[in-house]
């Protein structure tokens, strides 16, 4: 046979091949869309899965995948080959209120899936049809309520500052610890999940520190705090809440105090501390000295209970001194504390009012 016919014949055979593969994928397309290999889930919008490929190089690769994808239960699947201007992306379609996602992906190999979404092999379907429901439910990233912290989106995140800033409102010096929290955490008026085992954690304990002009939600992290639990923000059926939870290494908690911002100084913020004084302090305890000066500057103090204990620092039987001098109130207690081995930091309560936070040197 001469090359002409040889040609020919290749030719021929290309274009069998690539009828039989566009052939194939309409049929899976029918049988993907008719749902007799699938099975629906809920979900707010409607997805549409378009992969696409070389329909020459990849029909193996077509049959696989969509017999993959229906077994997960994913449907409105169409697989076709690449046309020019094909690229991976999602587009939205229909009316906000009924949104039609169409996602284009691309078929790479038989065992390689590209999606908005990543690379995918055929071992992480479960990973498509959980990040294909997401979208369903909840639109493309670029579309949905930005999270600010606590994987809270913004207005979940003011609703629950706005709460959490309430006044205490009551002396909670001296009741017990179990009271304090569920009187501050009715306070609140936010939903408030409550672990079981918080009232074996606090038995008898009683409040040694008075809360009643600090923010509630300042408060109630600080009450938790000595009986190992913490406060978490959470969406609870559907509204924005809090959660007491026992405290685990690395969790993002609701703080005793925030950070000041940058751009404010102590000047700003708790001008009684920059006040100068003659000082002169001889084996006094620590704890008179913070509790002294947090009546003086009008800024109350609030103590590492946790950390207290884990380094064995009781502030009543460390005995500190300051030798004769004029200096700021600020400066009185950072060196009393330092011999005691503690520290203080300047924070804000949600309603930004300051406060001492008194730990240790060494982290806990």
């Amino acid at each position: 046979m001469d090359k002409s016919s040889n040609s020919t014949a290749a030719i021929a055979s290309r274009m069998l091949v690539a009828i039989a593969a566009s052939l194939a994928c309409a049929l899976l397309s029918v049988l993907l869309q008719r749902g007799d290999l699938c099975a629906a889930q809920p979900a707010v919008g409607q997805v549409r899965l378009e992969l696409v490929g070389d329909p020459l190089t990849a029909a193996a690769a077509f049959q696989e995948w969509a017999q993959t994808l229906g077994q997960a239960g994913i449907k409105n699947v169409r697989i076709r080959g690449a046309a020019a201007g094909d690229k991976v992306g999602i587009e939205v379609l229909g009316p906000p209120e009924q949104p039609i996602y169409v996602v284009t992906g691309i078929v790479q190999s038989r065992d390689e899936l590209i999606l908005p979404g990543g690379r995918y092999r055929k071992s992480h379907i479960k990973q498509i049809a959980n990040w294909l429901d997401e979208l369903a439910r909840l639109g493309p990233a670029e579309r949905r309520p930005a999270k600010v912290a606590f994987g809270l989106t913004k207005q979940q995140f003011a609703e629950i500052l706005e709460h959490a800033r309430q006044p205490v409102g009551f002396s909670t010096k001296g009741l017990p610890r179990l009271e304090a929290i569920q009187r501050v955490s009715r306070t609140l008026r936010l939903p408030v999940e409550t672990a079981k085992g918080l009232a074996a954690a606090t038995g008898d304990d009683v409040v040694a520190e008075e809360l009643a002009e600090l923010s509630c939600g300042t408060a109630l992290a600080c009450l938790l705090r000595p009986a190992g639990y913490c406060l978490v923000p959470r969406s609870l059926n559907g509204r924005a809440g809090f959660a007491i939870v026992q405290s685990q290494p690395a969790m993002e908690i609701w703080p005793i105090g925030w950070e000041p911002p940058p751009d404010k100084s102590l000047k700003q913020l708790a001008p009684d501390l920059l006040e100068v004084i003659n000082v002169h302090l001889e084996k006094v305890p620590a704890s008179d000295v913070i509790s002294a000066i947090s009546q003086r500057v009008k800024v109350p103090a609030l103590l590492d209970h946790n950390a207290l204990a884990r380094h064995g620092i009781e502030p009543a039987k460390a005995i500190v001194d300051v030798p004769p001098g004029k200096i700021t109130y600020a400066a009185a207690l950072r060196r009393a504390l330092f011999q005691a081995g503690l520290k203080y930091e300047l924070r804000l309560d949600e309603a930004d009012k300051p406060l001492l936070w008194i730990t240790t040197l060494k982290p806990l």
